[in-house]
């Protein structure tokens, strides 16, 4: 071996270089994948995204391809499906955690959002519904499904008079959404009884 005529420091030099071996190679290694990934303004990690004058292997433009970005399915949208399946059962602690979950995995799902401040409704949570309502607002905006829902909230709550302007924004969006006039009609209800 001629590599073994030319050691310095003979076994115990060896000892001493395998460490700084290995910490050469890692340090190389962080620095070569480091470049693979770009963040968003969002905090949101892609990997290999094409950058604007980009070509692919066979010279050909980026323009047109679907990359990450432009996938229409979603991991959140699994959980968002399911917690619907869990919210229709009557499970609405079950669904809330996946409604949880999907938000968690895409934060800015403004029906995660509305799912999971409708879960905390009717489990009486309604700080959390009130948190989940305000984010879902900055997210989808004023919706006949927001107004419908939050509504809700205030009826299960007792506000009737929120209520009643909740639903009625929500009427005014969607007047023939069947939803929102088994909504009023409710209301409308809860009002005679309580003139009893």
């Amino acid at each position: 071996m001629l590599w073994s005529k030319y050691r310095v420091g003979g076994l115990l030099g060896d000892k001493m270089m395998r460490p700084m071996r290995l910490a050469a190679i890692a340090s190389l290694l962080v620095v070569m994948l480091s470049g693979c990934q770009t963040a968003d303004s969002n905090g949101v990690v892609r990997t290999n995204e094409p950058s604007k004058g980009d070509v692919t292997a066979f010279g050909d433009a980026f323009d047109g391809l679907k990359t990450v970005s432009d996938v229409e399915y979603y991991a959140s949208d699994q959980a968002v499906a399911e917690a619907k399946n869990q919210f229709r059962a009557e499970n609405y602690g079950n669904a809330g955690a996946l409604f949880y979950k999907a938000t968690q995995l895409a934060p800015n799902d403004g029906v995660a959002w509305l799912g999971l401040a409708a879960c905390s409704d009717r489990i009486r949570r309604f700080d959390l519904a009130d948190r989940a309502y305000a984010r879902a607002f900055r997210l989808i905006g004023g919706t006949p499904e927001y107004y419908n829902n939050v509504g809700y909230s205030y009826l299960l709550r007792g506000k009737l008079q929120d209520a009643r302007s909740n639903f009625l924004k929500a009427y005014e969006l969607a007047p023939n959404d069947p939803t929102v006039a088994n909504n009023l009609k409710l209301l409308s209800s809860s009002v005679k009884n309580l003139e009893r």
